[in-house]
């Protein structure tokens, strides 16, 4: 990357994707700023601004990109719940900071709503293969217990011989007879 503008608007923002991505998972968010990364890349602020407007901007793009990864290892494995449900907590667990990125932090990014990006979708219709029904609730509610299962585990507050009896039990619970 140089100081000037790079022809390709798609491979600067790629650049600078990266480069957050490392800073946080290696310093957390709070070090993810515009003059670090300017550093980190050996450009002027002036460039990182041509690719995004202002670091939220850079987070939002950090968390759909990490969407479209999530969907991914969810897509890479069978539908059946269990395997869904493991691939989710072990993508959380193999990237907490861009995990963190993609709910913790503040956002214009709608969730279910009509104009919600595609790499949000994707990785919700993942869930909803796992966890089919007509409207869409049994999805979300494996969501919600995902989310809540990779928050647990990520806070340390769920240790490693804790994760499967976790896991078990909320599979127990969404694919039960009286839970359908």
């Amino acid at each position: 990357m140089s100081p000037r503008p790079a022809p390709d608007l798609d491979a600067r923002r790629d650049q600078v994707i990266r480069a957050a991505r490392g800073v946080a998972e290696s310093d957390g968010w709070t070090a993810v700023t515009m003059r670090r990364l300017a550093g980190e890349l050996g450009v002027t602020q002036p460039v990182l601004y041509s690719a995004f407007t202002g670091r939220q901007e850079l987070i939002d793009a950090v968390a759909l990109r990490g969407f479209s990864e999530l969907a991914a290892a969810l897509e890479a494995v069978d539908t059946s719940p269990v395997a869904r449900m493991r691939a989710y907590l072990d993508f959380s667990t193999a990237h907490p900071r861009v995990y963190e990125a993609m709910f913790s932090m503040p956002s214009g990014l709608p969730f279910a709503a009509e104009d919600t990006p595609e790499p949000l979708r994707r990785a919700f219709a993942a869930v909803h293969d796992a966890f089919p029904d007509a409207d869409g609730t049994r999805a979300e509610v494996a969501w919600a217990a995902l989310h809540g299962l990779a928050t647990l585990q990520a806070g340390g507050r769920l240790r490693a011989g804790q994760t499967q009896a976790r896991l078990d039990l909320a599979h127990r619970m969404l694919t039960s007879g009286e839970a359908r």
